[in-house]
């Protein structure tokens, strides 16, 4: 059984327990780490900033922590301020696609 995915789950609606910038473009992405292992992330941009060469950061939370608390709003708050950001779940965790083996089961 497998629940490895290519594509983000598509989120119609704001799905973050902190309110949501209006400073701030927002996309879901996913990617591979280099275990093979499909993450999802939040990717934040300040507004109107396509053309620049910004500084970026990744942040993700402590062990049990998600995106779309603590490390997401840190992530926003810092694309507020130039920065652009990815907040991520750490693998095995809710973001996290892999295969199931059946020790797993």
């Amino acid at each position: 059984m497998s629940s490895n995915t290519e594509n983000p789950v598509n989120v119609a609606s704001w799905d973050k327990i902190f309110p949501k910038s209006d400073k701030v473009e927002h996309k879901k992405v996913s990617f591979k780490n280099r275990y093979g292992i499909t993450l999802i992330g939040d990717l934040y941009f300040p507004k109107n900033s396509e053309d620049k060469k910004l500084a970026a950061l990744a942040v993700c939370g402590g062990f049990g922590a998600v995106k779309e608390q603590a490390s997401g709003f840190y992530a926003q708050t810092m694309a507020e301020r130039g920065f652009v950001t990815l907040a991520f779940d750490p693998s095995y965790t809710q973001g996290c696609y892999i295969e199931l083996q059946m020790f797993d089961l």
